[in-house]
């Protein structure tokens, strides 16, 4: 009964929350948020909706391979989106793609989340040289374009181990690739908004009754400071999938065996001009929805979350 209570209490204080009011009454934050439910819904559980693998070889047939979609006059029913080159139904090759863009773009941002919060949050308590070194490191990556970024560490990871090691490892590779070049925007952020907090009244009374700093900075500064954080962290979570096609279309990605949303329109893109346009027009939709969708959250929680622009 008690936890009845607390879930009912619970559920109460979000509809009267500010974020929960300025929810439903923004429909792009609504259209946007149920886009990327149905995205995520449908991409981590792909098995249960898609009939077709388009990873298990028994499954596809070279003679059902270039199959333009059901509504054109030689589609078929069963392949709504048609099929590539090697047969596979492209409505079940995007969405396996999509689980793996999503999973590369929500491990690359939670890397760079941690990295950059946590030396701009080190920087702006501590100050001093640390301050300026750290931040003499953003300032110089921030010259460096992520893209480019991202290309040195997987040009360095191929000189530094095998080619079979690599293809192995290239998700994780990726990860790091697209997380070590988006660091610096939480770290400017957080640092800003830690020289703000770390001279108010709470802190002060923290540090006179003897609170370590690693307890005032992780307790009680971090939840602090979180909100433009997460703004720029859903925010970046486009861009860093952007970045994950960007590279596979650029064939340093993940590998052909296991595509994500890049790989599909470079493998499209070599029958683009034959006719097949259907293998790169799909996945390019795909993507630029997911992406804009995310920004439209993005910008609702910017505009939500920032306490000047509340009446």
């Amino acid at each position: 009964m008690f936890q009845v209570d607390k879930t009912i209490n619970t559920w109460d204080r979000i509809k009267d929350s500010d974020i929960y009011h300025s929810f439903i009454k923004s429909p792009t934050a609504i259209v946007s948020s149920v886009i990327l439910f149905i995205i995520f819904f449908c991409s981590f559980f792909v098995e249960l909706i898609t009939p077709y693998n388009p990873f298990d070889p028994s499954s596809l047939s070279l003679m059902e391979a270039f199959t333009p979609p059901s509504w054109t006059e030689d589609g078929l029913a069963k392949f709504i989106l048609g099929t590539d080159g090697q047969g596979r139904d492209m409505l079940s090759t995007i969405l396996y793609g999509s689980r793996i863009s999503l999973i590369v773009g929500f491990s690359a941002i939670i890397f760079s989340l941690i990295l950059g919060v946590g030396l701009g949050l080190t920087a702006g308590y501590f100050g001093g040289k640390y301050e300026m070194i750290v931040m003499r490191l953003t300032d110089v990556q921030l010259t460096v374009p992520s893209i480019l970024m991202a290309l040195l560490v997987d040009g360095i990871a191929r000189g530094l181990i095998s080619r079979e090691m690599h293809d192995e490892m290239a998700i994780y590779v990726l990860i790091f690739a697209i997380g070590i070049s988006e660091w610096p925007q939480f770290a400017r952020v957080s640092r800003a908004a830690t020289l703000v907090e770390k001279n108010k009244d709470y802190v002060s009374a923290s540090t006179i009754i003897g609170v370590s700093n690693l307890v005032i900075m992780f307790k009680h500064i971090l939840p602090n400071i979180l909100r433009p954080v997460l703004v720029i962290g859903t925010i970046g979570l486009a861009l860093a999938i952007i970045a994950e096609s960007t590279l596979s279309f650029l064939g340093v990605g993940v590998p052909p065996t296991t595509p994500s949303l890049g790989t599909l329109i470079r493998l499209g893109n070599d029958f683009l001009f034959s006719g097949e346009w259907w293998i790169t027009f799909f996945p390019a939709i795909f993507l630029v929805i997911l992406a804009f969708s995310i920004n439209l959250l993005g910008d609702w929680m910017r505009d939500t979350l920032n306490p000047r622009l509340k009446k």
